[in-house]
């Protein structure tokens, strides 16, 4: 059986996008180079951010495709927004109800979109 557990990112500076992430996921990477560094999460799924410029056949340009993370409530994506913002991450969208819930939406250094939320009631 074929399990998606492993996403790839491709960065322009890994160690400017891990000094990003290791803050979001509130974990140390498990590997550490010029070229590539790796999360591994206490759920099992890895990130991987490998710098663009190494990447064969070359990446086409991002689009369309979001890291969503799964909050408990409005109340935990609002500070996870306040901690965001105050990381001086971009927000491409304030906080608000959508039709499955509660979400915001920023972007890290290569624009790649993370959206916290919470399902509606």
């Amino acid at each position: 059986m074929r399990t998606l557990n492993y996403l790839l990112l491709a960065v322009a500076d890994p160690a400017r996008s891990a000094a990003l992430y290791t803050r979001l996921l509130g974990v140390e990477p498990v590997e550490y180079s010029p070229t590539f560094v790796l999360y591994v999460l206490p759920n099992g799924v890895k990130i991987g951010l490998w710098i663009r410029s190494e990447i064969e056949p070359a990446p086409k340009a991002a689009g369309g495709i979001e890291i969503s993370f799964t909050e408990d409530s409005k109340d935990a994506v609002r500070a996870t927004y306040a901690a965001w913002k105050a990381l001086g991450i971009t927000i491409v969208q304030e906080p608000t109800d959508m039709d499955f819930g509660f979400t915001f939406v920023a972007e890290d250094p290569d624009g790649h979109r993370l959206r916290p939320f919470v399902l509606a009631e």
